[in-house]
């Protein structure tokens, strides 16, 4: 493998429908994850992140644009670069007439692992993802998270150089959402690379190396977690209840984001007590709290990554 784990160049797709307008999803993405690296494409519902996920995994052709796996075009030569993939979609379900063991098994055999290989690392995976208790039961019979851990467990078996998982903890409960981040930090630690989607900004801060805030089909910021973060301005958070109409009061003392009603000031600790003082005299209300991966996104989109 030579190359870059994944590189994409000006990647555009635009959805064309009969009687309707073009739909732009991407608009001009260049990107790269290097190897070992863990990486998320962080955005709202409809920014364009799991357009980018099928293209670079070979399930949907762009409209221009160039995606390398390990250095192969995989618009030239598709075949070359899906053994090196594995990949999570966002809607995808395990085969309902089979059993989480049966499904990781059959997958893994069908990628050429044999017998032995397949059984143990099945078996690893479905104690990894808390399956045991279920593995024997029909797909059709789970829950949607307990399918869902299933979709993430029979990926996770295969140990592919590259991962793509398009909102891979979506519907599960908090312990499962940790044992699949646990999971995927030991594959990168074993060399494996990883891209996901997500729309949880716990995720994206806790799990990846870099990430990238993606909206409309462009990449408006990238960077590590604490990067941007210190890109805002400040390293303490002022939400204003109802203070957005009074955002021209606030713009002096940092960073001023409103969402709705709401006012985020981001301030200093030098200029806190000044901002309490207006907001007092003001007879507004506010709450302080460190600055966190929210408010980097608020300032790269403009709005909430759970607005429509």
């Amino acid at each position: 493998m030579n190359g870059e784990a994944l590189r994409s160049v000006d990647l555009r797709k635009t959805y064309l429908s009969r009687g309707t307008p073009p739909v732009e999803a991407l608009s001009g993405v260049s990107m790269q994850v290097h190897r070992g690296e863990r990486v998320a494409l962080l955005g709202r519902n409809g920014a364009g992140k799991t357009t980018f996920l099928k293209i670079a995994s070979t399930l949907l052709r762009p409209t221009s644009g160039r995606v390398e796996v390990f250095g192969i075009d995989i618009a030239d030569t598709p075949d070359r670069a899906r053994p090196y993939i594995a990949v999570v979609p966002q809607e995808g379900k395990p085969f309902f007439h089979l059993t989480p063991r049966e499904q990781i098994y059959t997958y893994l055999r069908a990628r050429g692992f044999g017998r032995e290989v397949a059984k143990a690392r099945t078996e690893g995976a479905l104690e990894r993802m808390g399956l045991t208790g279920f593995a024997d039961r029909l797909s059709i019979t789970l829950s949607g998270g307990q399918r869902q851990r299933t979709m993430v467990a029979t990926v996770i078996a295969t140990e592919a150089p590259l991962l793509f998982l398009d909102e891979p903890t979506i519907g599960m409960d908090p312990f499962a959402r940790r044992e699949v981040w646990a999971s995927l930090r030991a594959l990168t630690q074993r060399g494996s690379t990883i891209l996901l989607t997500t729309h949880y900004l716990d995720e994206a801060e806790v799990l990846s190396d870099r990430l990238y805030i993606v909206e409309h089909g462009n990449v408006l910021s990238s960077g590590t977690a604490d990067e941007l973060k210190r890109s805002v301005g400040g390293t303490l958070k002022v939400l204003i209840a109802d203070g957005a109409s009074q955002v021209e009061r606030f713009r002096s003392f940092g960073t001023c984001v409103t969402d709705g009603l709401s006012l985020t000031v981001v301030v200093s600790p030098s200029t806190l007590s000044e901002v309490m003082d207006l907001v007092t005299r003001s007879g507004m209300t506010a709450t302080v709290g460190p600055v966190t991966l929210e408010e980097a996104f608020l300032r790269a989109v403009g709005r909430s990554i759970n607005e429509d």
